[in-house]
């Protein structure tokens, strides 16, 4: 979950996009046939055997879409250049029920505070702590998927950061579950649509400070809308602190020039105060 999102800086040529950062509060298979050609050589001759006739389902199989590649959100993440205003979360916001609803809203009015004085409130960003599910598909950074059999894999350019969604995979039983960043993600096609789900989040991971209990799932789909613009649809359900399922979309332009780089998350310029405030310096 975000606070202001304090990113580490890529250089001094990354450092204002750091700043921005600080302001939020922070999915098959191929299947592939061998059919093998016989040859009888006879006299000299080769005699090919005659292939034997591909069965009527494997011509009715339709590909899968390719939503491989690197995507951007688009429009882009930082439309406002307010600095000192905390960013909403997507969507309306979560429906939480009390006093979740009333705690949550006391820090997120202490955050913008900090914000406001120039004092920003420490968050899992600025400790260098993976976004998890579903921060990293909010894309602050590019991310690229990679779509190979039976498992689908989303690489953040942000933090390096990696997430696997297992194809048509069995949740583990709730024992054997151990709460995690990410989760675990099974996914399957729906058609065109790939619908993903996650459980297993762990509880102090909270995507825009919102909390959460270990019965949390969210369910993402996701659907290409144009040959280059990736659409994800995500619903939360969390009935013991959500009153009704919390939904929201991102879409995202694929970009097949780009290479994401290298971004170790360093906060050198970074300093976390005894007051839970953090500053700029260098140490």
């Amino acid at each position: 979950m975000r606070g202001e999102h304090q990113m580490p800086p890529k250089g001094q040529a990354k450092r204002g996009r750091t700043e921005q950062l600080m302001r939020l509060g922070h999915p098959g298979g191929l299947t592939f046939a061998l059919i093998a050609t016989l040859t009888w050589v006879c006299g000299g001759v080769a005699l090919a055997a005659p292939m034997p006739a591909r069965p009527a389902a494997a011509a009715n199989v339709k590909a899968e879409p390719d939503i491989s590649g690197v995507w951007e959100r688009y429009p882009g993440p930082f439309l406002d250049d307010d600095e000192t205003k905390l960013t909403p979360p997507p969507g309306k916001g979560p429906e939480l029920k009390e006093p979740y609803a009333s705690e949550w809203r006391a820090i997120r009015n202490k955050r913008q505070a900090g914000l406001t004085a120039g004092t920003p409130l420490v968050d899992a960003s600025t400790r260098c702590l993976p976004e998890g599910t579903p921060g990293i598909m909010e894309g602050i950074y590019p991310i690229q998927i990679l779509q190979n059999p039976g498992q689908i894999t989303v690489l953040a350019e942000l933090f390096m950061q990696t997430r696997r969604i297992y194809l048509d995979a069995p949740f583990p039983a709730p024992d054997d579950l151990a709460p995690s960043y990410f989760g675990f993600s099974s996914g399957h096609w729906e058609g065109d649509m790939l619908v993903v789900e996650t459980r297993g989040v762990q509880k102090d991971l909270q995507f825009y400070d919102i909390p959460h209990s270990d019965a949390m799932t969210i369910t993402e789909r996701y659907r290409l809308i144009a040959p280059d613009m990736l659409r994800l649809d995500v619903s939360v359900e969390d009935p013991e602190y959500l009153k009704t399922p919390y939904s929201f979309s991102w879409e995202y332009k694929r970009n097949r020039a780009y290479r994401i780089p290298e971004y170790v998350c360093d906060h050198r310029l970074d300093v976390i105060n005894s007051d839970g405030t953090v500053s700029m310096g260098l140490k």
